[in-house]
């Protein structure tokens, strides 16, 4: 548990569509489709019903963010944050800062007290654990919660990306 102001921020490894968040973070594609990694992951689990809420809003630029329902998941809703334009595509870290800023900032405007998000462009947007770890912190760090958001839930299912955010909260 790391304490940042208003915030407490908890690192777990886990499986993120099991997280018992008020919202939970989707590292989309501009497009809103949800087909591989944590958004094919959240669509199996959570129901088609998700993606299909989400395409009604795109195209939605990198650096914004939607809230969706959450189907069948343990949340209130799906922030759909997208990390690069295009499904599949590669991205950067400042790409994931912003998508990590904005998710954050649309958990907040939709009343969600805590989040729980993935490892940010780290599967097929070829962005490295640490280069990750260290903008989302970043993101994270900058984020003054206006309305009720007071947790923030890092958790992934890779070893490598649970330790590079711990180093880069210390």
């Amino acid at each position: 548990m790391f304490r940042l102001g208003d915030l407490v921020v908890e690192v777990k490894r886990g499986d993120l569509t099991k997280q018992a968040a008020d919202a939970i973070c989707n590292p989309a594609n501009s497009l809103m489709s949800m087909g591989g990694g944590a958004a094919g992951a959240l669509k199996r689990a959570g129901g088609e019903e998700i993606e299909r809420e989400a395409l009604r809003h795109a195209s939605v630029p990198v650096g914004k963010a939607i809230a969706t329902t959450a189907g069948k998941l343990p949340a209130r809703w799906v922030v759909h944050a997208p990390t690069m334009e295009r499904p599949a595509m590669a991205t950067t870290s400042e790409k994931v800062y912003r998508a990590t800023l904005a998710a954050l900032r649309c958990a907040d405007e939709a009343g969600a007290k805590s989040i729980a998000i993935p490892g940010m462009g780290t599967g097929v947007g070829g962005v490295s654990s640490e280069a990750a770890a260290r903008a989302m912190v970043r993101a994270v760090r900058e984020f003054a919660p206006v309305k009720t958001l007071r947790e923030i839930i890092l958790c992934d299912l890779s070893e490598e990306m649970v330790g590079a955010w711990e180093q880069a909260l210390r």
